[in-house]
């Protein structure tokens, strides 16, 4: 922890400011706050959330404009393009967001629950919806978030806090997206995504740390995470619904990051006391 870091306040302002820019006129459209049919909005809603989602990515590269010129940021780019992850990072990965997600998936069958069907149209097709995924469905988020903002975040606070502070910006920065006619996450209980995000940020924090700090495995893992959903539903697209999967989803993605992390702390206060000892 050091407390002389400064918060990556230019980050994460322009990071809102260009996704807030384009989801905006969904918002207003879907409140009926401007004249923007339902047809429309859902011609609009895929490209506008998709560009949208590079605004971290944004607020990096203007944090890095001014911190070091074209060849910090040329360098920052070029790191992304390292794959080469351990098979850790693509392994474990699988089991535990696929593991989880079977489970919050599955277990309310054995209560009653109907199964909730494969959003895919063939299971032949979930390479290429993990490659959407890790490149356009959300992974390219992990372009601003763990590639320029958690280690920033880290040093300042500390991994536990870090976490914590970025899982909720993160989460708040989804925000629009709930005004948003049409979107997953207006069947979403808000608190419990604040919990997601907050679970999956020690998730993909531990990751990074393990692939050797390179930023492409939170492309990876986020997009791994999110490809998941699709052969595997955890939300009801209904309204009104209790959303047994979705608090399943949560607390277990929640309590796996505060496992990994509890360890990852343990066994960093051991190998500490192990170099002391020497």
């Amino acid at each position: 922890m050091n407390n002389n870091v400064s918060f990556p306040f230019r980050f994460f302002l322009i990071t809102f400011i260009w996704s807030w820019i384009l989801w905006t006129p969904l918002v207003l459209g879907s409140l009926k706050i401007i004249p923007l049919s339902g047809n429309l909005i859902s011609i609009l809603i895929f490209p506008a959330i998709v560009i949208g989602a590079f605004g971290p990515l944004a607020g990096a590269l203007f944090g890095l404009h001014l911190e070091g010129g074209k060849g910090s940021i040329r360098k920052y780019l070029q790191s992304f393009l390292d794959f080469n992850l351990g098979w850790k990072v693509y392994l474990i990965p699988i089991l535990i967001f696929g593991g989880s997600t079977f489970i919050a998936w599955f277990f309310p069958e054995l209560f009653g629950e109907e199964r909730l069907s494969m959003l895919l149209p063939s299971i032949w097709v979930y390479i290429p919806c993990l490659l959407f995924m890790i490149f356009l469905g959300g992974g390219q988020e992990e372009l601003g978030w763990r590639g320029y903002a958690l280690p920033i975040l880290e040093d300042k606070f500390g991994i536990w806090l870090a976490n914590i502070v970025l899982g909720f910006i993160w989460a708040f920065w989804h925000l629009p997206l709930w005004f948003i006619k049409g979107t997953n996450q207006t069947y979403m209980n808000f608190g419990g995504f604040i919990l997601l995000m907050v679970g999956y940020s020690f998730i993909l924090s531990w990751t990074k740390k393990v692939s050797g700090n390179k930023p492409f495995s939170g492309l990876y893992v986020h997009g791994l995470a999110n490809s998941f959903i699709s052969i595997m539903p955890t939300l009801t697209i209904q309204k009104n619904m209790p959303q047994i999967r979705f608090w399943i989803w949560v607390t277990l993605t929640l309590f796996i990051g505060i496992l990994i992390t509890v360890l990852r702390k343990k066994n960093s206060i051991t190998n500490l006391s192990i170099m002391n000892n020497l």
